[in-house]
């Protein structure tokens, strides 16, 4: 069997077993019938195989695969509560099924389109993963669009966030002890220093982002219940993809949805509602809603205007 072919064997296991459990004999006529074996001209699937590659997605992704129920032989994936998955091993799990389609036909790009996207710092992502690691003490020049300054910055890197397509450090700025975000793409001239930082920092990260959409202010307030009127054809696509994992429907008319979520009524969040645009409204906090009012005025007064 061919070696450079495993992701795209656990890839299949993980999809059949979650669809039901099955025995090896239906795993691999599963397999062998696949799309992929198929191109690939991979003939045969040994329990030897299955086995080790089980280990392997166990240690991947934090997934176990059991056959040891009583009475019967057929394997099965542990259910958890959605609440439990951990983030990084969904992301990496998906960002599998997308991959192990492109993998196997050097001519994917005649029929995949990804979007154009800027560079996004991401040739940054090592060194500081290496830095959170081994508690380096990290510099380099950061750009703020805002005042449109390059700053130097001294920081004790903590942890990685994603929001968008885009990655940003989460540190700790030496300047003012204060915790801070700075985007990946905006980071040049970046220097991880040899001597270690010897603070030790208490953040739950996994706690800290849970009410947070997007990169939140890190000295931001409570999370706050938030809740949205959507008509129903966007209602449709918020329930499908859900903005948030606190998303709750609470209410379903012929003509709208209502959702109810429980996150910091960030920036990002307020953008996020502004891009639907007539299609959502929101109820509740006050707060929020006399920010999104004032920021709706504001763009109208700026048409009439001109």
């Amino acid at each position: 069997m061919k070696k450079d072919f495993y992701l795209t064997r656990y890839a299949l296991i993980i999809k059949r077993l979650e669809s039901s459990p099955a025995t090896y004999s239906q795993l691999e006529d599963y397999l062998l019938n696949s799309f992929e074996f198929q191109d690939a001209e991979i003939k045969s699937y040994s329990i030897r195989t299955l086995q080790r590659d089980i280990r392997e997605i166990s240690d991947l992704f934090n997934l176990s695969i059991h056959n040891k129920k009583k009475g019967d032989n057929r394997y099965y994936i542990e259910s958890r509560p959605i609440m439990e998955v951990d983030e990084y091993n969904q992301k990496l799990l998906e960002s599998f099924q997308v991959s192990n389609a492109l993998n196997l036909h050097p001519d994917f790009s005649d029929f995949i389109f990804f979007e154009s996207r800027k560079p996004t710092g991401v040739e940054h992502f090592y060194d500081l993963f290496f830095a959170i690691r081994n508690k380096r003490v990290v510099s380099f020049e950061h750009y703020n669009y805002k005042n449109k300054l390059m700053t130097s910055r001294k920081v004790h890197p903590l942890a990685l966030k994603e929001s968008k397509d885009r990655w940003y450090l989460i540190a700790i700025d030496t300047k003012d002890k204060a915790l801070k975000s700075f985007g990946l793409d905006r980071i040049n001239y970046l220097d991880v220093a040899k001597n270690q930082f010897r603070e030790k920092y208490k953040y739950n990260f996994r706690e800290h982002f849970k009410n947070a959409f997007g990169v939140m202010n890190l000295t931001e307030q409570k999370p706050q219940n938030i809740v949205l009127k959507c008509s129903r054809h966007q209602g449709e696509y918020i329930r499908s993809f859900p903005l948030h994992q606190s998303q709750k429907e609470t209410k379903e008319t012929p003509e709208e949805i209502y959702f109810e979520f429980f996150l910091h009524p960030t920036y990002d969040f307020m953008q996020e509602i502004l891009s639907y645009g007539k299609e959502v409204t929101v109820l509740e906090p006050k707060g929020l809603v006399d920010e999104i009012r004032n920021h709706l005025q504001e763009s109208l007064n700026r048409y009439l205007e001109s």
